[in-house]
């Protein structure tokens, strides 16, 4: 089950400049491919999105994916995995002139499902803690990267992605990875082409399109889409 859907938003874009003091940032994801994930949380800050401070961030999410199953008789069989994860995690954010780090940690858990020929197995809920880094960095004026590592031990998991991108009318378009792996043996490669920070109104957005392989060496495209808000 791939985090990537937990990223977006949870460092405001370092070209934005709002104070204030408590504020609120609302985001969604969808992960699409032979794997699926929706993802919703929220971004508190207590001393305004654009300066250093404390954060509280809190997300939730559920998806699916096919993965082998129990063989019957030597014939292998697949299975179906959903899963329910929820974090609420604590942090900081230091903003610079070139960009912003914001590191997090905190609670999570998850409840998973295995449904295969032999029927539906309800595994046990499980708990542990979450470590989340991210930087969102402007080597020159024009260009932006972005680097994110999530760390759970609940499901033994890790996820990073790394993306670059040039601004061309106002979002920033360039190439992506993604690297996903968990205790259960499955890991995905993803590498694709982003548009970050294209705008409607007050609402950001984020649209990944590329190509990814998983463990047993299928492969298959992706689409994710993300968008942010003030609130």
């Amino acid at each position: 089950m791939c985090c990537a859907t937990l990223c977006c938003g949870l460092v405001s874009n370092p070209a934005q400049s709002e104070g204030g003091s408590i504020s609120a940032l609302i985001f969604g994801s969808l992960d699409a491919g032979a794997s699926s994930f929706i993802t919703a949380g929220t971004k508190i800050t207590f001393d305004g999105r654009d300066r250093d401070g404390f954060v509280i961030l809190a997300s939730g999410g559920a998806g699916a994916r096919i993965e082998r199953g129990p063989s019957i008789r030597g014939i292998a069989t697949s299975q179906t995995r959903l899963t329910a994860l929820g974090a609420v995690l604590a942090g900081y954010q230091w903003f610079h002139d070139w960009g912003v780090v914001a590191a997090f940690a905190g609670p999570e858990g998850s409840i998973e499902v295995e449904q295969s020929i032999l029927g539906t197995m309800v595994l046990p809920d499980r708990y542990g803690i979450r470590l989340h880094g991210e930087v969102w960095a402007r080597p020159t004026a024009k260009s932006l990267l972005t680097a994110t590592a999530i760390l759970g031990s609940t499901r033994q998991s890790a996820w990073g992605r790394l993306a670059w991108g040039y601004d061309v009318l106002g979002a920033y378009l360039g190439p992506e990875a993604a690297l996903y792996a968990d205790g259960t043996g499955y890991s995905k490669l993803g590498i694709g082409v982003h548009a970050t920070d294209f705008r409607i109104g007050d609402v950001s957005f984020r649209a990944s399109l590329g190509y990814q392989t998983e463990t047993g060496g299928g492969g298959s495209p992706y689409v994710t889409l993300s968008v942010w808000q003030p609130w």
